[in-house]
């Protein structure tokens, strides 16, 4: 799916196409940090990135569709932040290395060559010390959970992830529940990966 797809579905949705408010996983994965440089990749609307920019982070954030990253420059000024915010292709974008305290990925569903490159960027982008957090739909919801993309090419596994992160100390790496809202008031259960590492302090 390329940038234009996504421009598209983003600009005939009124109001933001995923929810203002932080995935669940990046604030359990970042309490606790002290705030610093934070990039985060493939941002979309900049829910992540604008919530980091709250709690004192500084905060890069890249996406492919520039109609989002509108999108996220009005949520950070709504909410009163700054976040510094690019346009790029993050299949190619390469982040200065050593240079981030975070490093975020959230739901970027890619095939596997494409998402070990942007995982490897990543992981260069660390300052010893730094965090990695990686979450997205985990393969097992296609059988076990809703929503997310249909394609196994496409969707991750805690394995796959930590199979990418050598050098990292990992510190979380499991398939976990994220209860989904139902239209009746109830909810069901997405599947998600959520891989946690650090860099070694030199």
């Amino acid at each position: 799916m390329d940038s234009s797809t996504w421009d598209s579905r983003y600009a005939d949705t009124p109001g933001l196409v995923w929810s203002a408010e932080p995935n669940r996983f990046v604030v359990e994965s970042v309490a606790g940090l002290t705030p610093g440089s934070a990039l985060d990749i493939a941002a979309g609307e900049g829910r992540n990135a604008v919530w980091l920019a709250g709690q004192g982070w500084r905060v890069n954030a890249v996406d492919f569709s520039a109609v989002a990253v509108d999108r996220g420059r009005e949520l950070a000024a709504a909410r009163g932040v700054t976040v510094d915010w690019r346009v790029a292709d993050v299949t190619a974008y390469r982040p200065v290395p050593n240079s981030y305290d975070l490093v975020l990925i959230s739901y970027l569903h890619l095939p596997a060559a494409e998402f070990a490159g942007v995982l490897a960027a990543a992981k260069s982008a660390l300052r010893p010390g730094g965090t990695l957090v990686v979450v997205g739909h985990d393969l097992a919801n296609l059988t076990g959970g809703t929503g997310g993309p249909q394609d196994p090419a496409v969707l991750l596994t805690p394995e796959a992830v930590v199979d990418g992160l050598a050098g990292l100390r990992v510190q979380r790496a499991e398939t976990t529940r994220r209860p989904v809202p139902t239209s009746d008031g109830g909810a069901v259960d997405a599947l998600d990966t959520v891989v946690v590492a650090t860099r070694p302090a030199d």
